[in-house]
């Protein structure tokens, strides 16, 4: 596994990260969930992102991981990196989400007692709240540290210019800011690719969500829609019909003939075109299968794509 740090912190987190937003659930198999975090970690996956809200019902998904530590996985908290969110929407009333001290530090305790943790590694303010004043969250994040709740703190889905407001304070109040993360893939390159740039201007570490466009990124949707697949299940928020049209397979097709001369996956590829920026730090990948698994974790040992083959991704995301 490679490791890269999180800007100029001392924090290094694998290339690959593993996400438990999607795939893990109140009725999801224990034993299941259990396999897929030793077989990651065994491969050096050493960080796993969470959120408050993750998983049916929202926190089931922190819970799960907590009932995986408890099983003998807490043995390698000092060898891992956890982390959790808050900031959209958790439970009902006016105090269930946004970036207000109420919200963030009734969340992160609520976390951590569904991992049965004392702390996480990293907290982050999930989104920029409009109705809060920034300094107040930043500050709710500062005093999250001073407790020893959270070692470091990041921000997710903030744009540009909220990023480097909230960081210029977080620098003033020395607090241990060190991640962005954002969405970030192939077909959704332009969006929120200011956050990157954000972080290269400040040093700042770059952690990408959904690399593969919540699955779009694969060989299965070149000729239409497996009935198996995520996009065809009508309950999918995320994912369903509506993204796969022409433009999309055009595209794959595209992709697939790059993939192919260099001997890997479509997945693997939009993998290794995340990273082909060294201000990535890590892209945090959801696994539904050990085989998905063991795909994605290949990537942490090939060669970074070509020049050439970066160009001919970039010819086919301007067309």
């Amino acid at each position: 596994m490679e490791y890269r740090k999180l800007g100029k912190s001392g924090l290094k987190l694998p290339v690959i990260s593993y996400g438990l937003w999607q795939n893990v659930n109140a009725d999801s198999d224990i034993n299941q969930i259990e396999e897929m975090i030793h077989t990651a970690f065994e491969h050096g996956v050493t960080h796993f992102d969470l959120a408050n809200n993750y998983g049916i019902p929202n926190g089931s998904t922190e819970e799960r991981f907590g009932e995986v530590l408890a099983r003998g996985f807490i043995k390698h908290r000092d060898e891992i990196i956890i982390s959790t969110k808050a900031g959209y929407d958790m439970w009902d009333g006016p105090y269930g989400d946004g970036g207000s001290r109420k919200y963030l530090f009734a969340s992160l305790n609520q976390s951590l007692k569904r991992m049965g943790i004392e702390y996480v590694d990293i907290f982050y303010h999930h989104r920029f709240d409009p109705e809060t004043d920034l300094m107040e969250t930043m500050i709710a994040l500062r005093d999250i540290v001073l407790q020893g709740k959270a070692l470091y703190v990041g921000l997710s889905n903030y744009n540009h210019d909220q990023l480097m407001r909230a960081i210029s304070i977080l620098k003033d109040l020395h607090v241990p800011y060190v991640v962005a993360q954002n969405c970030y893939n192939i077909i959704d390159n332009g969006h929120d690719n200011d956050a990157l740039v954000a972080s290269e201007y400040t040093n700042t570490g770059f952690v990408a969500y959904s690399p593969i466009a919540q699955g779009r990124l694969t060989n299965k949707y070149i000729d239409g829609i497996p009935a198996e697949s995520r996009a065809a299940d009508q309950t999918s928020v995320y994912l369903n019909e509506n993204n796969i049209d022409e433009e999309l397979k055009t595209l794959l097709i595209g992709l697939k003939k790059i993939a192919d001369k260099r001997g890997v996956s479509v997945v693997q590829l939009a993998l290794l075109w995340a990273l082909r920026n060294p201000s990535v730090t890590s892209l945090i990948a959801g696994f539904r299968t050990k085989e998905q698994l063991l795909e994605n974790l290949e990537v942490a040992n090939m060669l970074p794509l070509t020049e050439i083959e970066i160009e001919e991704i970039d010819a086919l995301i301007s067309k």
